[in-house]
């Protein structure tokens, strides 16, 4: 072989190993955003997950809920704090579908079957009841300009009504 194709061949190995190199290090760069989205995603449901166990507290013990007077104010009786709680413990579920759909960990398909289906639980008297109290919401901002959205389209209610 001669010093000049050596010296191609040298090149084109080089080449190709830079190449190889650049090409590891755009791959871990991936799997890295792609594991800090997973990770967000998982500490926003164990977040939720520990909102919900004291959510559930109430609903099983509707005395609890007295701890924070504000929480009950217009809920008369145990069942209200029960439906207060329960309704709030499906939109934190929702919640959660919204996230993870936002974060791409949920496919648009099954997000929309979610939607749907939160578009007929809106026209539940009692879920609309939880949504215009105030109090023991806390929820990402952007998830609830997308909730106030539903709540605002009537239709939803009327094509409920019908099925």
């Amino acid at each position: 072989m001669t010093a000049e194709a050596l010296d191609h061949a040298r090149t084109a190995l080089q080449t190709v190993s830079t190449l190889a190199l650049v090409g590891s290090v755009v791959y871990a760069a991936v799997q890295l955003r792609n594991w800090h989205k997973s990770q967000q995603v998982t500490n926003f449901i164990k977040l939720v997950e520990m909102q919900m166990q004291l959510r559930r507290m109430r609903v099983e013990r509707p005395e609890l809920a007295d701890v924070h007077k504000h929480d009950t104010d217009g809920l008369a009786t145990p069942k209200d704090v029960q439906f207060f709680f329960l309704n709030l413990m499906q939109l934190s579920i929702f919640e959660i579908a919204w996230y993870s759909h936002r974060m791409g960990q949920l496919n648009d398909d099954y997000f929309r079957s979610w939607e749907r289906r939160m578009r007929v639980i809106k026209c539940e008297e009692s879920f609309q009841q939880m949504w215009e109290k105030r109090s023991m919401k806390i929820l990402h901002d952007d998830f609830e300009l997308f909730m106030r959205e539903i709540m605002a389209q009537p239709g939803d209610c009327d094509e409920a009504k019908e099925s």
